[in-house]
């Protein structure tokens, strides 16, 4: 089964990078990108666990993805791996390949494929709000434009990140005897809403669930600061009215959070725009804080990019391909598997 999902398609001039089972396989380079199975040398984009899984014979990817994939899988990540910063080729096989900011997460990259007079860029997830805890996106001129389609739907067309922090510390200010649970991914997202409340003036400590606490510290290392940061755990009720506290999505709904002062339940993801998921998920201040982009920003993307052939993944992939047709791009769904929210 190769990428395209049309038989009666002209060939397209990157036929050299196919779908197979274990996910986007480039053969002339002997590689795959992002890997859903076990490969003997995989291309990683970025660290959140639905691209960068453990168990592959080797392992390429900038050298904080590499930091990242260490702390999450420590013997479970390969002896053998090459850290690759970003504007560096490197020679696979038959196929030159780059690495380009992705604005995603901390390391997260585009990887730019050349070989038979094509070049291939494959975007991985992406994000075009700036934002200070990682290097922006760069648009790569390319033939093929492999995209993500995470909120590839018209409705999806985010606020602005200043707009939603306001919306946190005005919620501040009204409810001063309440803490305020703010639901935040580990990777990316939690550093991101950090950086926003250090960006909007909040310079007082921000309260920590223990499961976010390993990659903040190593954002810190990568040169990333935070502010004063604290675990939240063994902390006087009392203390906690009026604070911000950070905590994975889900843990609003545990015993853990009993120890909290009444708290607001908030939650940080592109996929608060959608109210029932909201509301079906006991969440009381929806922030539409995502790290991917959105509709707007995705079309924008393609028209900078200027590749007349577009392949669209992991994501509202239908209404793309038609948007994108009417444009005049040769724009086809691919059909992979294996790609979940985190991070979102």
């Amino acid at each position: 089964m190769t990428a395209m999902t049309q038989s009666t398609a002209p060939r397209s001039p990157a036929s050299w990078l196919k779908i197979a089972p274990e996910g986007l396989c480039c053969a002339p380079g002997g590689f795959h990108i992002d890997p859903v199975q076990p490969v003997e040398r995989a291309v990683i984009t970025h660290g959140h666990s639905d691209h960068a899984r453990p168990g592959h014979g080797s392992v390429l990817a900038t050298p904080e993805t590499i930091a990242i994939m260490q702390a999450r899988y420590g013997d479970e990540f390969p002896t053998r791996y090459h850290a690759l910063p970003y504007g560096e080729p490197i020679r696979l096989g038959e196929v030159s390949l780059t690495f380009a900011p992705a604005g995603h997460v901390l390391g997260s990259a585009q990887a730019a494929l050349e070989h038979a007079g094509t070049r291939i860029v494959v975007s991985g997830d992406y994000k075009r709000r700036p934002d200070p805890t990682c290097p922006p996106f760069q648009p790569m001129p390319c033939d093929v434009f492999v995209t993500e389609a995470t909120f590839a739907l018209p409705v999806f067309r985010h606020p602005s990140d200043a707009h939603e922090i306001g919306r946190l510390l005005h919620s501040l200010e009204i409810f001063p005897e309440r803490a305020h649970l703010v639901g935040t991914y580990a990777l990316g997202k939690c550093q991101r809403v950090i950086s926003l409340l250090r960006q909007a003036g909040y310079n007082r400590p921000i309260y920590m669930h223990g499961a976010l606490l390993g990659l903040c510290a190593l954002y810190e290392r990568h040169g990333v600061p935070l502010g004063p940061l604290i675990h939240v755990t063994n902390q006087n009720k009392a203390e906690l009215k009026g604070q911000i506290v950070l905590a994975p999505p889900s843990a609003h709904a545990d015993r853990w959070s009993r120890a909290l002062p009444d708290p607001v339940v908030a939650m940080a993801s592109g996929w608060m725009r959608i109210k029932q998921r909201a509301k079906a998920g006991g969440i009381e201040l929806p922030l539409v804080i995502s790290d991917h982009a959105d509709w707007d920003e995705l079309d924008r993307t393609v028209d900078e990019v200027g590749a007349p052939e577009v392949w669209i993944t992991h994501g509202r992939e239908e209404a793309l391909v038609h948007h994108l047709g009417k444009k005049g791009y040769r724009a086809r769904a691919l059909a992979l598997v294996g790609f979940e929210e985190e991070g979102q």
